[in-house]
C-alpha cells in the first residue's frame, strides 16, 4: 500500500513541477519583445521520497539580441538597442515537452488511485 502512496505523492510533484516550468516558460514567451529580458530556466533535482521539486529560477546569460532601431527611446548614438535572448521555437519546444510530461504524470496518478481504489474494494469484501 505504502509504494502506491509513494507513487501518488510522485507523480504529484512531478505533475507541480512541470506546472511551474510551463508557467516560467509562458512568462518567456510573453516578454520575447521585452527589452533587456533575460530568459528565465528551471531546473529539477530529486527528492528524498522519489517525487521531483524544481530548482531556484535561474537566468539565462546568453548574449541579448542587438536590435537596429535608430528611432526606439533606448537605442544608443549608433541606433541600437538590446532585445531579449527568448528564442520562440525552443520555448515552444519547451513547453510540448513540459506539457507531455505533465501528461505522462498524470495518467501515472490516475494508474496509481485507480489501483488504490481496486486494493480497497478488495479489502471491504
Amino acid at each position: 500500500m505504502s509504494d502506491l502512496l509513494k507513487s501518488l505523492a510522485a507523480s504529484a510533484t512531478g505533475m507541480q513541477s512541470q506546472a511551474q516550468r510551463l508557467r516560467h516558460v509562458s512568462e518567456n514567451i510573453a516578454n520575447a519583445d521585452t527589452p533587456g529580458y533575460h530568459r528565465k530556466l528551471v531546473s529539477f533535482a530529486e527528492t528524498v521520497d522519489g517525487g521531483v521539486a524544481p530548482q531556484p529560477v535561474r537566468l539565462d546569460r546568453s548574449e541579448l539580441q542587438s536590435i537596429y532601431s535608430p528611432s526606439h527611446p533606448l537605442a544608443d548614438e549608433t541606433g541600437h538597442y538590446d532585445g531579449s535572448n527568448v528564442d520562440l521555437v525552443i520555448e515552444v519546444a519547451d513547453a510540448r515537452e513540459a506539457q507531455r510530461s505533465y501528461d505522462a504524470n498524470l495518467r501515472m496518478f490516475d494508474q496509481a488511485r485507480q489501483m488504490t481504489q481496486s486494493l480497497f474494494e478488495l479489502l471491504r469484501r
